[in-house]
This record gives structure tokens, C-alpha cells and sequence, in this order.
């Protein structure tokens, strides 16, 4: 696997980090997960705004202009055949000493991992099932994307696989979350519910394009605290991340669900797959 770290082009086993990164150390450092498009980044700079928010907050300085990026995010798919992929950019505090005497971490380790995308078919539905572990609160007002993971992984460790099954969380006072690796939406009534990015879910870049999409084909969109019995009631769920678009569930739980034959899922996805081409045609 070809990666890209602090301005070069290295192979997976080349990449070396320090024990003494904060990163490591005390789980200081940010990432973005996002895939390409005949080359090209669906909401490149979304996913950009998003993790420079995240390292403002935390005065960690980032060395690459979003130029940068991009090209080492192409020059990566070319050493990998020109095909599409599926890339993680992670942003690293940086090497200091053991104990939080940095005011500012001025010199991270900027990595960006390129692994080949899964070969999956759109429209490939997934079930759902309702967690046990609640969603922990964020350490910030808005939830950033950051190596403090392990509440998902608490959560991911509840299902056999993710494959073919995703878990929602529910906050610890009953409110829907989002999944362990996506936002999550219901339709019911001709209109679009999500929680509200104040339940502590992150933001995704996603979300918030279906939001826009949603509203400019004229449907309303809700955004709340809401109970499991709004889902458990809805007539059709999806879930959303930046690498898997919109996967509809055909349950949750013993609750069915239309899947893919939902007629709000292949609405929304047929604007998704539009935006998509409207990118590779430079109209964004």
C-alpha cells in the first residue's frame, strides 16, 4: 500500500512514528476519511474545513495547504494504477515530550493512507441493530473526528461484522445518535428526520449534503432529539458516510424496513450519483 507522509511518497511498512507523539501519547490528532471519483474528491473542501476546525481548536498547525493534499491524494492513485481509493488523512500532534507542557504543536505528522476501495454495489443494504453503549459526550461543543475513537470501537465490538450489519447509538438520555460509522436518516410522512448535530453526533460531510440535496428537491428536513421509537416507526431508514454514500437498512432489529426499494432511498440516491456526475463534469 502507498501512503504519503510529511511531503513524501512512501511505502505502508516504510512509515515510522514516534512513541512520544501526543498523537499516541494522548490520542491528540484529527482525521478525515473521504474516497475519490474518476480522480476526484466528493466534497473536498468540506472534509478540509471540517479537520482545520478541529486543529484550530487544538493549536495543532497544519503544514499543507489543501492543495497539497489533493495532489498527493492524485499522485497516490497513479503509483496505484490510476484507480480510485480510498484515503484517510490523519493529522498527528507531533513528538514531544511525555506529560501536556506544549501550549501549541507546531510540527505534527501529517500521514495520508491510500487502500484500495471495497468492491461493493450501490444500493447494498445493510441490517441495524440498537446498541447497548451509549454515545459519550464530545470533548468540544462539536464533535470532532479525532483519535479518541474508542467509544465506536466499544460499540463496533457489540456486532460480529460491519459488513453487513451497523449499530446505532442512543445517547444516555435516550436520545438517537448516529451509527458506528455513519449519520443515520428517516423518512416518515414525506419528510426527512436526522438528530441534531447537539445530540454530540459528528457533523458529517455527508449529512450535511443530503441536508442541502434534500432541501433544494423540496422535502422538509427535521433535525431533533428524538427517541428509538421514532426510527422504530419510520417508513424508510438510511445511513450515510463519505465512503459508503447511502446505505438503506432492510431492518433494525425485528423492525423491516423497504431497503433499497424505498422510493425516498432511490430518490436521494439518484440525487447523490447526480452530484457526483455534476463533479466529474466541473460543475462544482
Amino acid at each position: 500500500m502507498w501512503c504519503w507522509m510529511n511531503g513524501e511518497f512512501l511505502r505502508a511498512e516504510e512509515l515510522k512514528i514516534s512513541p512520544f507523539d501526543h498523537g499516541f501519547l494522548y490520542g491528540a490528532g484529527f482525521f478525515e476519511t473521504f474516497r475519490t471519483y474518476d480522480g476526484d474528491v466528493l466534497l473536498f473542501e468540506e472534509h478540509m474545513d471540517r479537520l482545520q476546525a478541529a486543529l484550530l481548536e487544538y493549536r495543532i498547525t497544519m503544514p499543507y495547504a489543501d492543495a497539497e493534499i489533493l495532489s498527493a491524494v492524485q499522485g497516490l492513485n497513479e503509483k496505484s494504477g490510476n484507480a480510485d481509493g480510498y484515503f484517510r488523512l490523519n493529522v498527528s500532534a507531533g513528538v514531544h515530550d511525555i506529560g501536556l507542557a506544549p501550549s501549541a504543536y507546531t510540527t505534527p505528522n501529517v500521514i495520508l493512507f491510500r487502500k484500495e476501495l471495497a468492491p461493493t454495489v450501490r444500493g447494498t443494504e445493510k441490517r441495524a441493530v440498537w446498541l447497548d453503549t451509549p454515545r459519550n459526550l464530545p470533548e468540544s461543543s462539536v464533535r470532532h473526528k479525532s483519535h479518541n475513537f474508542l467509544n465506536n470501537v466499544r460499540g463496533r465490538l457489540e456486532l460480529p461484522s460491519l459488513k453487513d450489519l451497523e449499530g446505532l447509538f442512543m445517547t444516555k438520555d435516550g436520545f438517537v445518535a448516529e451509527g458506528v460509522t455513519s449519520n443515520v436518516f428517516w423518512m416518515k410522512d414525506d419528510e426527512l428526520f436526522t438528530p441534531a448535530i447537539e445530540t454530540g453526533i459528528l457533523p458529517g460531510t455527508t449529512r450535511a449534503f443530503i441536508i442541502d440535496l434534500a432541501k433544494l428537491a423540496g422535502f422538509v428536513v427535521n433535525e431533533g432529539c428524538y427517541g428509538k421509537e421514532h426510527v422504530d416507526g419510520a417508513d424508510e431508514v438510511f445511513v450515510t458516510n463519505a465512503v459508503q454514500e447511502l446505505v438503506p437498512l432492510v431492518a433494525i432489529g425485528d423492525f423491516s424496513l423497504p431497503g433499497a426499494s424505498g422510493i425516498y432511498y432511490q430518490k436521494f440516491h439518484e440525487l447523490y450519483i447526480q452530484a457526483i456526475e455534476n463533479m466529474k463534469e466541473g460543475d462544482r
